[in-house]
């Protein structure tokens, strides 16, 4: 069994200095990890659904107790604006509080057969590995933790390399709320090493994964060789559609956080903005107003609204996408000096066939794509790989749900950018993913559904 040791040096994206420094685990540790979580399955599974649920809650409260202690660290190890982070914290306290809800009703149904009784159980998996993205590393674990803990699974977590800080402090939280020894167990280290030997892991019984589409796809095929279960959220390029009827103006003010929220970094980001041809040039002096007085700098300042992006290679990678002619539209600004920052930058005219448009940047650069009418709106809305996230500008109601139900995307919003809620579920169509987190439908995933039919004859 190969063995892979070292130290994760985790640096800061705003000052480009080490932040910490944590041992990286091995092939070993990760197998050390599921059977500390398989050991652990047997009691967690046959604690009542009550002090399950009353447990749930006293994690709420801990996180609740940690918020701002927990949302420096994240503002810090992933550069997002403080703000954001504590809006996150609290996200993730209202997940777990919304989870406490589910051990006392993950009922099962009966069902009317002749000769008998027949009805459903929903049953935990067992050990479940969740493995986290850097970009939202706190609240995207929470999505996964709670309900899992909740359905009652044991967890084995692994947060990305480059943000690892606040699944370490969940855990440590978790066990001070009195969750029991080996229910949540993390375990840092590269996807190549640890993230693959959790898949292959026979004692895992499912893997639910948050990251790239072509990672996704690895993981797939790995699952794929031991018929694991397994929840993919993956890539994105969603759309943002803007017809001349809208509101221009709120359109315009909404879409730069939709695509430069958490410096372009988020899977959901609304980075092809569709605009109708008649709207282009209403729509663009309003969004360069919007654009140029976005607030980029220190993420711990109050006023930030951008940071600065992850890491020094992934600035070249965002920056390479600039280099193929794209036209600049609108440039907002950045500051110089330490720190990986890039401007936020909007590029038009742009066609969908265009490398910008088709892939996902994963950094701060929207593409304006003009259409003609409704027809033209959708056929290009769709004519990507992915379908995550979307939007849908107007004020014609009829034509708001006609594009809705029409486009091939997970979630949409209309005269909306928000893409998430807690009680809501969350996920993609095509290569955007597979299955749903959050909500009563997050439940599903982390659950077997057993038939028992009781004969009367």
């Amino acid at each position: 069994m190969a063995v892979h040791t070292g130290t994760v040096r985790v640096i800061e994206p705003a000052t480009e200095k080490v932040l910490a420094e944590l041992k990286e685990a091995s092939v070993e540790d990760a197998d050390r990890a599921v059977a500390r979580a398989k050991a652990a399955y047997p009691a967690w599974k046959a604690v009542t659904p009550k002090d399950r649920a009353n447990l749930m809650r006293r994690i709420a409260v801990a996180i609740d107790k940690h918020r701002e202690e927990l949302a420096q660290l994240e503002a810090r190890n992933v550069g997002k604006p403080i703000s954001d982070a504590r809006g996150e914290v609290g996200m993730v306290v209202d997940v777990f509080n919304y989870y406490a809800g589910a051990p006392e009703r993950l009922v099962g149904k009966t069902i009317p057969v002749a000769g008998g009784v027949d009805f459903t159980f929903r049953e935990p998996l067992g050990v479940v590995a969740l493995i986290i993205p850097w970009n939202f590393p706190l609240p995207i674990a929470s999505w996964k933790v709670a309900p899992a803990l909740a359905a009652g699974n044991t967890v084995v977590l692994k947060p990305a390399g480059l943000t690892p800080l606040t699944a370490v402090e969940l855990a440590k939280i978790a066990l001070e709320a009195g969750l029991p020894e080996g229910v949540l167990n993390v375990v840092v280290g590269a996807g190549r090493v640890v993230g693959e030997r959790l898949v292959q892991n026979p004692d895992v019984a499912k893997v639910a994964f948050t990251g790239s589409t072509e990672v996704g796809r690895r993981i797939g095929e790995l699952a794929a060789q031991s018929i694991k279960r397994v929840t993919l959220e993956l890539g994105g390029k969603s759309a943002n559609i803007v017809f001349a009827d809208a509101d221009l103006e709120q359109a315009a003010a909404s879409a730069p956080l939709a695509v430069f929220g958490n410096a372009g970094q988020d899977c959901c980001a609304r980075s092809r903005i569709l605009v109708e041809r008649s709207a282009v040039d209403r729509f663009m002096k309003s969004l360069e107003t919007s654009v140029k007085a976005l607030k980029v700098g220190d993420p711990l300042d109050e006023k930030t609204e951008m940071g600065p992006l992850i890491s020094a290679d992934h600035r070249q990678k965002v920056a390479a996408y600039l280099d193929d002619g794209a036209r600049v539209a609108i440039r907002g600004s950045a500051p110089s000096g330490p720190g990986y920052w890039f401007p936020p930058t909007v590029l038009s005219p742009v066609s969908n066939s265009d490398r910008v448009a088709r892939e996902e940047i994963f950094g701060p650069v929207a593409v304006i794509i003009p259409f003609d009418d409704e027809a033209e709106a959708i056929e290009i809305a769709n004519d990507t790989i992915y379908g995550l996230s979307g939007s849908i500008w107007t004020n014609n109601a009829g034509r708001a749900m006609r594009v809705a139900r029409s486009l091939e995307t997970g979630t949409i919003s209309i005269n909306s950018n928000n893409s998430v809620r807690v009680t809501t579920p969350f996920g993609g169509f095509k290569q955007s993913g597979v299955g749903r987190e959050l909500g009563p439908d997050a439940l599903d995933y982390y659950t077997e559904l057993k038939n028992v039919f009781l004969s009367t004859s």
